[in-house]
């Protein structure tokens, strides 16, 4: 299927592929989608690193409750996240008077793929950090470390693989967000629409050409994550 994509993408030739990802509604659907992720993934990163260390080295009252809501995005439909996004922040919802527009806005856009993508980095380093124990980081702390340097010098590096598994995961999520995104952005040609949203927009106006070409390209950003990411791995290695 994904080489069908490709091939319907390019079948009136490549320059019809290019015409239909070089519009201004495409380029801006594509550096929204770029934006967003570029917020999100860093975003879920730092909290996925906090919230694993919380949740495997220490106990507390509710901890239950965190390792619940960590995994509430897997278990909500996107669209039915989108929709409590829109009634929170839409007219009549409890936060509709913040000072700035959220929903049919990039601020409900970019909480939205924040919120779904949110269990992927925590889920990937719990398991790697409850394998490694907690002997180094004692040890570097009984010679005098800091906790930011015991964090820097013995747990980051024994977790860097599984934060890196998290931040494709992330970031893959991240770049094909559909439902809660659809929801809360209004879907505004020009304005609040994402690759996937144009992708969309341009089947359902029988554009397959635009439609296929838009799908090229979140694929081929998916690819060289995932690229990116094994470059690292022989230097790691070596």
């Amino acid at each position: 299927p994904v080489a069908m994509v490709f091939g319907r993408a390019f079948e009136n030739g490549v320059g019809a592929a290019w015409a239909s990802v070089t519009t201004p509604e495409a380029i801006h659907a594509f550096w929204i989608t770029i934006l967003i992720a570029a917020i999100a993934v860093p975003a879920n990163t730092i909290f996925g690193i906090a919230c694993a260390i919380v949740i495997v080295r220490h106990r507390f009252p509710g901890k239950g409750l965190l390792n619940a809501v960590v995994d509430l995005p897997l278990a909500l439909s996107p669209v039915v996240v989108g929709l409590a996004f829109l009634l929170l922040f839409g007219t009549g919802g409890w936060l509709h008077d913040v000072p700035f527009d959220v929903v049919f806005a990039l601020p409900g856009m970019v909480l939205a793929t924040i919120f779904v993508s949110l269990p992927f980095v925590v889920r990937e380093v719990v398991p790697v950090l409850r394998e490694i124990g907690i002997e180094q980081e004692q040890a570097a702390s009984t010679l005098g470390a800091s906790s930011w340097e015991t964090f820097r010098r013995v747990t980051l590096p024994a977790i860097r693989w599984a934060v890196a598994y998290g931040i494709v995961l992330t970031t893959a999520r991240a770049l094909g967000e559909f439902g809660a995104v659809s929801v809360v952005s209004g879907r505004i040609v020009g304005k609040t629409e994402t690759m996937t949203l144009h992708v969309e927009e341009r089947f359902q106006s029988f554009d397959y050409v635009g439609a296929y070409a838009a799908s090229v390209v979140l694929a081929i950003l998916a690819i060289a994550t995932l690229v990116a990411m094994n470059l690292f791995k022989p230097k790691e290695g070596a």
